[in-house]
């Protein structure tokens, strides 16, 4: 009996791993043939393109105006960024130090829109937007990203918090630390390795949040990942290696930012900061 239950969790054990590794092989073999294609002078039915070139990369940088759609991209990120810090670092630090009634609530409702589908709020948000004018502009890209950006500071931030002793708070204002004095010599330094952490996975969630960013853009504030869709599905015949250097640029873009994200934070702790936050 023993011995039919550790072959069983072996095959088990096996079969987990056997589709994890296809599912990885698969993922690699699809960006694999992205980046070679976008560098193909022509690769029809061979395992290799007939010739290599960097002119698909010029094309679409010209052809999709990749100057400044990156340059948008980076305002609304950058933009998204200091405004979720901001107002999410204070938000934590006040559900972090302080108890009240309802605060679990208080605090599932800033997850709400980290727990449902993008769309789920994002066609009534968005439509609530173009009634007040902001549809296509700069700040309608911005306002419609910070709803998601917001909670996930919070989210990351408070465990950070509830870390630093209050005491040290309290010593503080005992030698006369005012409120901004307290902030910029006694929390900033031991909040920064979070607020990294949590503005640099907001700036590459920003990045590559398709579906909020899409109601709401207009000609001009179209980020990477919007420009991208409308190349793949606009109207017109182009090249498909212009497509594929265009997705290229986007796929270095993220994974440049997100490589430095994972300097300063590591995802199994946050999800086992949040699991341990409703026991506050």
């Amino acid at each position: 009996m023993i011995r039919d239950q550790g072959l069983t969790s072996k095959i088990w054990r096996f079969a987990i791993w056997a589709l994890a590794t296809l599912f990885v092989l698969n993922l690699l073999a699809v960006i694999a043939a992205v980046v070679v294609n976008s560098f193909a002078t022509r690769w029809l039915g061979t395992w290799l393109p007939a010739g290599w070139t960097t002119k698909w990369y010029f094309s679409a940088w010209k052809e999709f105006q990749l100057s400044s759609v990156v340059l948008v991209t980076f305002e609304i990120v950058f933009t998204v960024v200091i405004i979720s810090g901001i107002l999410g670092v204070m938000t934590a630090y006040a559900l972090a130090r302080r108890d009240f009634a309802g605060k679990r609530v208080v605090i599932l409702l800033f997850l709400l829109p980290l727990l449902i589908p993008p769309l789920t709020y994002g066609i009534p948000l968005a439509t609530v937007l173009y009634q007040l004018g902001l549809g296509g502009t700069f700040w309608g890209v911005v306002l419609i990203n910070v709803v998601p950006s917001l909670p996930f500071v919070v989210l990351v931030m408070i465990p950070f918090i509830e870390q630093i002793d209050p005491r040290i708070e309290a010593a503080a204002r005992v030698f006369g630390a005012g409120t901004t004095s307290l902030f910029l010599r006694i929390l900033l330094p031991l909040l920064l390795p979070g607020m990294l952490a949590a503005l640099l996975l907001v700036l590459v969630r920003t990045i590559a949040m398709f579906e909020l960013t899409f109601l709401i853009a207009g000609p001009t504030t179209q980020t990477l990942v919007v420009s991208l869709y409308y190349a793949v599905f606009a109207s017109g015949v182009r090249a498909g290696q212009s497509i594929d250097a265009m997705a290229v640029v986007y796929m270095v873009t993220t994974l440049f930012w997100l490589v430095i994200a994972l300097q300063f934070v590591n995802p199994t702790q946050i999800v086992a900061r949040a699991k341990q936050q409703p026991a506050h």
